[in-house]
């Protein structure tokens, strides 16, 4: 029973989700919207369960001291006081006027906000590693890659003249058309993936959320 109830709950929402798209009445837009507000519902329980997680796995660290255990204090201070200055010191539980606190403003412009900066600007660093490694013509593919990258990264610049022009028409079919292909492609591959992998989980095939058999 506590593998089959599970079970026959997913398969009757997954099918009543899928037969409201085909019924077009106000009780099935009732429906749907009904259920779809639970997912907000469904969302707020796992980030709960997430932060308890943390909590558990950054106590475990402190408690052991592992390797960069200190990192593990400064996340559960900073996570405690971005929600206490969140709730604006408990005063404003159930609205969202604590977001308009000034040190949960403060340290969300001031320090979240330049250490998410400070990531993405390594991140550059990185990005032209790979391309570096990907774009050496060792091979047809890699030459063409290679070709296609420095067209299109080439075609804004103001000092190529009439040959600049050109490579911008030429910039503009790679992307719109080869690149474009390959895109779709892509996208038709993602949804098929997906459909089959509901299809798994609505069937019982796929049964991992459940945990170990």
């Amino acid at each position: 029973m506590k593998r089959q109830l599970p079970l026959a709950l997913v398969f009757s929402f997954s099918l009543l989700m899928i037969i409201q798209y085909f019924i077009p009445h106000d009780i099935s837009l009732y429906v749907n919207e009904f259920l779809l507000k639970w997912i907000y519902i469904i969302g707020i329980f796992a980030m709960a369960l997430g932060i308890w997680s943390l909590v558990r796995v950054s106590m475990a660290k402190i408690k052991t001291k592992k390797e960069d255990w200190q990192y593990s204090i400064v996340t559960l201070v900073s996570l405690f006081l971005m929600i206490l200055f969140g709730f604006d010191f408990f005063r404003h539980f159930f609205s969202a006027e604590g977001l308009k606190n000034q040190m949960f403003v403060h340290f969300f412009d001031y320090i979240l906000i330049p250490i998410q900066a400070s990531m993405f600007s390594l991140l550059a660093f990185f990005i032209a590693s790979a391309a570096y490694r990907a774009f050496r013509a060792h091979s047809i593919v890699a030459t063409l890659l290679l070709v296609s990258a420095l067209i299109v990264m080439l075609r804004f610049n103001p000092y190529l003249g009439p040959v600049g022009a050109y490579m911008e028409k030429t910039a503009s079919w790679l992307l719109n058309v080869p690149n474009l292909a390959a895109k779709r492609a892509i996208v038709i591959g993602i949804g098929l993936g997906s459909v089959a992998t509901a299809l798994k989980v609505m069937l019982g095939i796929e049964r991992s959320y459940l945990g170990k058999d």
